[in-house]
Protein backbone atom coordinates (compact mmCIF):
# COMPACT_ATOMS: atom_id res chain seq x y z
CA UNK A 1 0.00 0.00 0.00
CA UNK A 2 1.88 3.38 -1.00
CA UNK A 3 1.69 5.72 1.20
CA UNK A 4 3.08 9.46 0.59
CA UNK A 5 2.19 13.53 1.59
CA UNK A 6 3.25 15.70 -1.19
CA UNK A 7 5.15 18.65 0.32
CA UNK A 8 5.43 20.84 -2.77
CA UNK A 9 1.94 21.00 -4.53
CA UNK A 10 0.32 23.50 -6.93
CA UNK A 11 -1.70 25.97 -6.11
CA UNK A 12 -5.21 24.89 -4.84
CA UNK A 13 -6.82 26.28 -7.61
CA UNK A 14 -4.68 25.05 -10.50
CA UNK A 15 -6.31 27.85 -13.32
CA UNK A 16 -5.37 30.97 -13.05
CA UNK A 17 -6.92 32.82 -16.27
CA UNK A 18 -10.10 34.15 -15.90
CA UNK A 19 -11.48 33.72 -19.35
CA UNK A 20 -13.07 30.86 -21.00
CA UNK A 21 -10.55 30.61 -23.62
CA UNK A 22 -7.22 30.14 -21.26
CA UNK A 23 -6.11 26.78 -21.78
CA UNK A 24 -6.43 24.53 -18.49
CA UNK A 25 -3.01 23.88 -17.33
CA UNK A 26 -2.09 20.08 -16.57
CA UNK A 27 -1.37 18.97 -13.07
CA UNK A 28 1.73 16.96 -14.21
CA UNK A 29 4.22 14.75 -12.07
CA UNK A 30 7.15 17.42 -10.87
CA UNK A 31 9.43 14.83 -11.62
CA UNK A 32 8.25 14.32 -15.01
CA UNK A 33 10.22 16.33 -17.64
CA UNK A 34 7.73 15.95 -20.68
CA UNK A 35 5.01 18.74 -20.28
CA UNK A 36 1.09 18.02 -20.57
CA UNK A 37 2.19 15.02 -22.62
CA UNK A 38 3.85 13.36 -19.95
CA UNK A 39 1.58 14.39 -17.08
CA UNK A 40 0.37 10.98 -15.45
CA UNK A 41 -3.06 10.02 -15.88
CA UNK A 42 -5.70 8.22 -13.52
CA UNK A 43 -4.96 4.30 -13.80
CA UNK A 44 -7.52 1.50 -13.99
CA UNK A 45 -9.82 0.82 -11.46
CA UNK A 46 -13.10 -0.68 -10.53
CA UNK A 47 -15.54 -0.22 -7.51
CA UNK A 48 -19.06 -0.64 -6.91
CA UNK A 49 -21.57 2.38 -6.30
CA UNK A 50 -24.90 3.01 -4.00
CA UNK A 51 -27.11 1.19 -6.51
CA UNK A 52 -24.68 -2.03 -6.56
CA UNK A 53 -23.42 -0.89 -10.41
CA UNK A 54 -20.16 -1.26 -11.22
CA UNK A 55 -18.06 1.99 -11.73
CA UNK A 56 -14.60 2.19 -13.74
CA UNK A 57 -12.93 4.72 -15.28
CA UNK A 58 -15.10 3.62 -18.50
CA UNK A 59 -18.13 4.88 -17.09
CA UNK A 60 -16.62 8.73 -17.17
CA UNK A 61 -15.55 7.86 -20.91
CA UNK A 62 -15.68 11.59 -22.89
CA UNK A 63 -16.23 12.76 -19.80
CA UNK A 64 -14.48 15.18 -17.51
CA UNK A 65 -15.27 14.42 -13.48
CA UNK A 66 -14.79 15.84 -9.89
CA UNK A 67 -13.23 13.16 -7.68
CA UNK A 68 -13.22 13.35 -3.65
CA UNK A 69 -12.31 10.64 -0.87
CA UNK A 70 -14.66 10.50 2.40
CA UNK A 71 -16.55 8.79 4.95
CA UNK A 72 -20.44 8.86 5.49
CA UNK A 73 -19.72 9.00 9.41
CA UNK A 74 -16.92 11.68 9.15
CA UNK A 75 -17.25 14.36 12.47
CA UNK A 76 -15.31 17.00 10.75
CA UNK A 77 -14.11 18.00 7.26
CA UNK A 78 -16.53 15.71 5.07
CA UNK A 79 -19.52 17.80 5.96
CA UNK A 80 -17.94 21.17 4.73
CA UNK A 81 -16.99 19.15 1.31
CA UNK A 82 -19.98 17.47 0.44
CA UNK A 83 -21.93 20.94 1.21
CA UNK A 84 -19.45 22.57 -1.67
CA UNK A 85 -20.39 19.06 -3.72
CA UNK A 86 -23.68 19.82 -3.48
CA UNK A 87 -23.12 23.51 -4.92
CA UNK A 88 -21.21 21.97 -8.49
CA UNK A 89 -23.90 18.95 -8.66
CA UNK A 90 -26.75 21.35 -8.37
CA UNK A 91 -25.12 24.16 -11.12
CA UNK A 92 -24.10 20.98 -13.44
CA UNK A 93 -27.13 18.43 -12.79
CA UNK A 94 -27.80 18.81 -16.72
CA UNK A 95 -24.82 19.16 -18.11
CA UNK A 96 -23.67 15.48 -19.73
CA UNK A 97 -19.82 16.12 -20.10
CA UNK A 98 -19.65 16.43 -15.76
CA UNK A 99 -20.14 13.97 -13.23
CA UNK A 100 -19.09 13.59 -10.09
CA UNK A 101 -17.47 10.58 -8.06
CA UNK A 102 -17.08 10.23 -4.55
CA UNK A 103 -14.87 7.24 -3.22
CA UNK A 104 -15.47 5.92 0.47
CA UNK A 105 -12.05 5.59 2.76
CA UNK A 106 -14.07 3.38 5.53
CA UNK A 107 -14.94 0.42 3.51
CA UNK A 108 -15.77 -1.61 6.72
CA UNK A 109 -18.73 0.52 7.30
CA UNK A 110 -19.66 2.16 4.13
CA UNK A 111 -21.14 -0.85 2.54
CA UNK A 112 -23.57 0.14 -0.37
CA UNK A 113 -26.73 -0.04 1.23
CA UNK A 114 -24.82 2.65 3.26
CA UNK A 115 -23.82 4.86 0.64
CA UNK A 116 -27.46 4.46 -0.79
CA UNK A 117 -28.62 5.70 2.67
CA UNK A 118 -26.37 8.66 2.47
CA UNK A 119 -27.19 9.45 -1.36
CA UNK A 120 -30.78 9.33 -1.11
CA UNK A 121 -30.75 11.77 2.00
CA UNK A 122 -28.22 13.87 -0.33
CA UNK A 123 -31.53 13.45 -3.18
CA UNK A 124 -28.78 13.24 -6.02
CA UNK A 125 -28.80 10.99 -8.48
CA UNK A 126 -26.67 7.82 -9.64
CA UNK A 127 -26.23 8.49 -13.16
CA UNK A 128 -24.78 12.25 -12.04
CA UNK A 129 -23.13 11.32 -8.90
CA UNK A 130 -21.27 8.00 -7.65
CA UNK A 131 -20.48 7.07 -3.94
CA UNK A 132 -18.16 3.78 -4.41
CA UNK A 133 -16.31 1.39 -2.19
CA UNK A 134 -14.28 -1.62 -2.55
CA UNK A 135 -11.21 -2.62 -1.56
CA UNK A 136 -9.40 -0.72 1.11
CA UNK A 137 -5.63 -0.81 -1.11
CA UNK A 138 -7.17 -0.01 -3.78
CA UNK A 139 -8.67 2.75 -2.65
CA UNK A 140 -5.88 4.19 -0.43
CA UNK A 141 -3.38 3.56 -3.43
CA UNK A 142 -5.60 5.19 -6.35
CA UNK A 143 -5.73 8.43 -3.45
CA UNK A 144 -2.24 8.46 -4.55
CA UNK A 145 -2.70 9.26 -8.01
CA UNK A 146 -5.12 11.91 -7.15
CA UNK A 147 -2.47 13.90 -5.01
CA UNK A 148 -5.16 12.99 -2.06
CA UNK A 149 -3.83 12.08 1.93
CA UNK A 150 -5.60 8.86 3.20
CA UNK A 151 -4.71 7.27 6.18
CA UNK A 152 -5.75 5.08 9.08
CA UNK A 153 -5.54 6.82 12.05
CA UNK A 154 -6.97 6.20 15.17
CA UNK A 155 -6.04 9.47 16.97
CA UNK A 156 -8.33 11.43 14.31
CA UNK A 157 -11.79 12.09 14.61
CA UNK A 158 -13.60 9.43 13.29
CA UNK A 159 -10.75 7.08 12.57
CA UNK A 160 -9.28 8.69 9.84
CA UNK A 161 -7.24 10.93 8.15
CA UNK A 162 -7.85 13.00 4.67
CA UNK A 163 -7.68 15.72 2.70
CA UNK A 164 -10.72 17.78 1.77
CA UNK A 165 -9.36 18.06 -1.84
CA UNK A 166 -11.61 18.23 -4.72
CA UNK A 167 -10.55 17.05 -7.80
CA UNK A 168 -11.07 17.85 -12.13
CA UNK A 169 -10.24 15.35 -13.91
CA UNK A 170 -10.19 15.53 -17.62
CA UNK A 171 -11.79 12.92 -20.31
CA UNK A 172 -7.75 11.84 -21.00
CA UNK A 173 -7.69 10.99 -17.10
CA UNK A 174 -5.81 13.33 -16.14
CA UNK A 175 -5.73 15.81 -13.23
CA UNK A 176 -6.94 19.79 -14.57
CA UNK A 177 -7.61 21.94 -11.51
CA UNK A 178 -8.11 20.56 -7.64
CA UNK A 179 -9.10 22.63 -4.31
CA UNK A 180 -9.78 22.94 -0.47
CA UNK A 181 -13.03 21.26 -0.89
CA UNK A 182 -13.81 22.88 2.90
CA UNK A 183 -13.19 26.27 1.51
CA UNK A 184 -15.95 27.80 -0.21
CA UNK A 185 -13.53 31.02 -2.00
CA UNK A 186 -11.23 28.30 -3.03
CA UNK A 187 -14.13 25.98 -4.45
CA UNK A 188 -15.22 29.12 -6.32
CA UNK A 189 -12.33 29.58 -8.28
CA UNK A 190 -12.00 25.71 -8.60
CA UNK A 191 -15.68 26.36 -10.70
CA UNK A 192 -14.08 28.96 -12.55
CA UNK A 193 -11.91 26.30 -13.82
CA UNK A 194 -14.14 23.56 -14.38
CA UNK A 195 -15.97 25.83 -16.76
CA UNK A 196 -12.94 26.04 -18.50
CA UNK A 197 -12.51 22.93 -19.21
CA UNK A 198 -16.22 22.14 -19.85
CA UNK A 199 -15.71 25.47 -22.66
CA UNK A 200 -12.43 23.30 -23.48
CA UNK A 201 -14.33 19.89 -24.47
CA UNK A 202 -17.42 21.90 -26.26
CA UNK A 203 -15.12 23.26 -28.15
CA UNK A 204 -13.36 19.83 -29.30
CA UNK A 205 -16.81 18.29 -30.21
Amino acid sequence: MKRFILLILPVLTAGCGNQLSDPLPVISNPAATGGEEDAPAIPDFAFVDQDSQLVTNATFAGKAYIADFFFTSCPTICPKVKQQMMRIYDKYETEDLLALLSYSIDVRRDTVGRLKWYADNLGVKTEKWHFVTGDQDAIYDLADDYISTVMVDSLAPGGFTHSGYLILVDPKRRIRSYCDGTDPKAVDGFMQDIERLLYELKQTK
